[in-house]
């Protein structure tokens, strides 16, 4: 009896195994699903366990690297269930809104091995600020990280480091580095922050930077007047740089980049200061400020954003996704050109604070959320 207890045991385990190993990758943990405008979506849940995760890259395997604020990284398996943690991190300032930020997988990385990652860094004598670095992802170890820019100077505090990065189609590198909480950097052109910078895969300065031939002013600096950008995306037509960034009460915008350009902050803005006061002259605009492309009103807290081309969602190709802390939500923004025509708000306060929105090789959209317990979602048709 005890025997063929056993061979019933093991012919079931046999079973599962077989059953599991066929199983859809979707079969991690469905959370639901929701009717949105152009699609029904499947939520599901890839990983959980990661504390403040703030961005996820596609490795050709079909796995993922995901980075935590306080400073560590992790290679998950394609369907989300195994992880190993990546040694040779840099030191990071892991202070207030200060870690690890992004991770970018090099255009090149399968043969390459490159990733980009951005961080905070504190200096030797106080203060900190946004880094970029290049570093060779061998089997589970950073190798040969080459710090590529570090803005400067370094400020006291914990607030406002921007850090996404874009590979542009020219190879170049860009940063956006928030304004650290300060009052006016971001108008100082021999201050980094509150800028997009633009410098080359090995650090040194384009020579078609707009300000490259000014003694007054920075060169790594593409445009400036931004107040906190932590979204960035090309546009898939146009090649252009777009970028989304925090207003204070209300103002939070969708900027497209221009070299050169000054997008105004502290001087304009369409909220207000948390104490209720106007920002600059209470207007929202001024001569000489490029004027955002898209404004909330209240803030939403925009994060991660990603322009959607692919085949799982095909009503949205061409739209922009923003995700959004504050009010734990996605806006898919309708385009008309370089206008926003529609926006539709989704998951609102279904799965919490959205830190990063990207859209995967396969077409699925993947988002991380921001809390002591973060997870790794995928959005899945369920039409």
């Amino acid at each position: 009896m005890n025997r063929l207890r056993v061979m019933a045991a093991m012919t079931l385990r046999t079973g599962l195994a077989i059953l599991v190993s066929a199983l859809p990758a979707f079969a991690n943990k469905p959370l639901g699903e929701v009717q949105t405008d152009q699609h029904r979506v499947r939520i599901v849940e890839l990983a959980d366990n990661l504390e403040h995760p703030w961005s996820v890259a596609f490795l050709p395997d079909g796995g993922f690297l995901v980075t935590e604020r306080p400073g560590r990284l992790w290679r998950f398996s394609a369907d989300g269930r195994e992880r190993q943690p990546i040694s040779g991190l840099p030191d990071v300032y892991a202070s207030g809104q200060g870690g690890l930020l992004d991770i970018v997988a090099s255009p090149d990385f399968a043969d390459s091995q490159t990733v980009y990652l951005s961080y905070a860094a504190g200096g030797f004598i106080g203060g900190a600020n946004t880094r970029l670095a290049r570093a060779r992802l061998s089997q589970n170890r950073l190798e040969n990280l080459k710090v590529l820019f570090s803005a400067q100077p370094n400020h006291e505090g914990g607030l406002h480091f921007g850090g996404r990065i874009v590979v542009l189609s020219d190879g170049s590198l860009s940063l956006t580095i928030g304004e650290r909480g300060q009052k006016s950097p971001a108008q100082n052109l021999m201050d980094h922050s509150g800028s997009v910078i633009r410098v080359m895969a090995d650090g040194q300065v384009p020579a078609d930077n707009p300000f490259v031939s000014r003694s007054d002013a920075l060169p790594e600096i593409y445009s400036f007047g931004h107040r906190n950008p932590q979204g960035a995306a090309i546009h898939p037509k146009t090649g252009q740089l777009w970028i989304q960034e925090h207003g204070p009460r209300g103002g939070d915008e969708v900027n497209l980049i221009r070299a050169g350009a000054n997008y105004g902050w502290p001087l304009v803005s369409h909220g207000v200061n948390y104490n209720g006061l106007p920002v600059g002259a209470g207007n929202p605009t001024a001569p000489g400020v490029t004027d955002p492309i898209y404004t909330w009103v209240p803030s939403i807290a925009p994060s991660g954003m990603a322009f959607y081309q692919g085949d799982a969602f095909p009503k949205w190709r061409g739209n922009l996704l923003v995700g959004a802390l504050k009010d734990q939500l996605v806006s898919r923004l309708t385009l008309d050109g370089e206008q926003v025509v529609s926006e539709e708000r989704f998951l609102q306060r279904a799965v919490g604070r959205i830190r990063d929105v990207r859209v995967g090789p396969d077409g699925l959209v993947y988002l991380l959320t921001d809390a002591q317990n973060g997870r790794l979602l995928r959005l899945e048709p369920a039409d």
